[in-house]
């Protein structure tokens, strides 16, 4: 897509006049004197979710045990409400869709639904770059049956930071039972083509499941054309559900009749869950996936904050994601390539997430001293800045300034008065 930027100010404040989310920015707890560039690793928070969350202590504060039968047993069944409401992000069913425990656990429920490995078909195939919590998953879920994962893991090497989807496909063998891959890089931004990649999974018999933590809120799929098997996903980066949110789950309705890998009462189905059997009657929905009950302190902030992308919508979310994205990667192109600044990010906008990959060099300590002066980044290895102009809350101008702050920091090289030592969270 053709887009005509300019370098200046003004410009940049022309955009945010003519930007119809610029209400939208006002829900959210804007700090001041801050520019928050982090929402990809935990969403800001909003008002909305606020009110959310205290509703539910209020609730529990009055009702007690009673808070499971007030409002049609709203609160016993949040996660059908919640993951009815999240299924309109991807476009998925309703009943495909449900909220639970974490990213990890729900890929360890994921592989252990659809691994049953055999001596014709046992190996798991995934990336060499994806987060590695992924990757541990895998690993204990391959140990669990009885193998190493030098045997039961194949790996696809990525080239420049970059899966190659090819190459992917490629290796889509007879012996490979599961595929597990991101939808967005968490590093470089890099969207994959997932349709591609499920018809060709599927075209050769093997299961296909996506994390979607890093696009969640800032892409918008759509599932019912995709059809992968499974999903997961974290509620707190884009999405701005509350600090470690409950995480998302989606399992294609073909499935709906499957043993869930990882049992548990809440999965049952809810007209003989209290009957209390010792046998499981999973719900024959995404629901039959859940285990324990439901933590509606970590749930609620995800319905406060749903309502705010519910009024904007997920096409218009990422129409202006892409577009702010583009105005960033200029910016740097323009103004800070002369400093040894570059976009490490794909630049097409059907492969890119929502967030820029900055390299250079001295990242680590350019990070330290973008904070102190009042921008919120993240660092990953060796040499990344990630830096997240929110589409629902960061402002164009505010994408100016950060590329302003970034060019006195190396002009006057601010960062050589900072530690390359690493700290706990970065």
């Amino acid at each position: 897509m053709e887009r005509q930027f300019e370098a200046g100010l003004a410009f940049a404040q022309k955009k945010d006049q003519q930007d119809h989310m610029n209400k939208i920015r006002e829900r959210f707890c804007i700090q001041p004197e801050t520019i928050y560039m982090d929402g990809n690793s935990l969403g800001m928070a909003s008002k909305d979710a606020r009110e959310a969350l205290m509703k539910v202590v209020d609730l529990w504060e009055t009702e007690g045990i009673n808070i499971w039968n007030i409002e049609d047993n709203k609160y016993f069944l949040y996660q059908d409400f919640l993951g009815a409401r999240l299924a309109e992000l991807i476009n998925a069913r309703p009943d495909e869709v449900t909220v639970m425990t974490n990213t990890t656990i729900n890929i360890h429920q994921g592989i252990s639904t659809f691994y049953h490995p055999t001596k014709e078909r046992y190996k798991i195939l995934v990336d060499d770059i994806n987060f590695p919590t992924d990757r541990y998953a895998v690993d204990s879920q391959v140990k669990l049956k009885g193998y190493e994962p030098a045997e039961a893991v194949k790996v696809v090497a990525s080239r420049d930071g970059v899966i190659d989807e090819e190459r992917v496909i490629e290796a889509m063998t007879d012996d490979v039972a599961l595929v597990l891959l991101p939808a967005v890089l968490y590093r470089s931004a890099q969207l994959l083509d997932m349709k591609r990649l499920t018809e060709a999974a599927h075209k050769r018999n093997i299961i296909i499941g996506f994390d979607l933590c890093h696009s969640i809120g800032a892409v918008d799929h759509d599932f019912a054309d995709i059809q992968p098997d499974f999903a997961v996903w974290c509620n707190y980066k884009y999405l701005s559900a509350s600090p470690g949110a409950i995480a998302g789950f989606y399992i294609n309705q073909k499935h709906f009749a499957m043993e869930p890998g990882l049992a548990g009462w809440q999965g049952n189905r809810k007209d003989t869950q209290f009957q209390l059997k010792q046998k499981h009657e999973h719900a024959q929905n995404a629901g039959g996936w859940q285990t324990g009950t439901q933590p509606l302190f970590s749930m609620a902030p995800l319905e406060g904050v749903l309502k705010i992308f519910e009024e904007v919508g997920m096409a218009n979310i990422r129409k202006k994601s892409l577009d702010i994205t583009a105005y960033f990667m200029y910016l740097i192109d323009t103004k800070l390539a002369q400093y040894g600044y570059s976009v490490g990010n794909p630049r097409e906008d059907e492969r890119r997430g929502g967030h820029i990959c900055l390299v250079h060099e001295e990242a680590y300590r350019i990070c330290s001293a973008l904070k102190d002066s009042g921008v919120v980044p993240d660092f990953r290895e060796p040499n990344v800045i990630r830096l997240a102009p929110i589409a629902l809350y960061t402002s164009y101008e505010e994408v100016y300034q950060v590329v302003e702050i970034l060019e006195f920091i190396a002009i006057n090289k601010k960062y050589e008065k900072y530690s390359s030592e690493r700290s706990m969270v970065v």
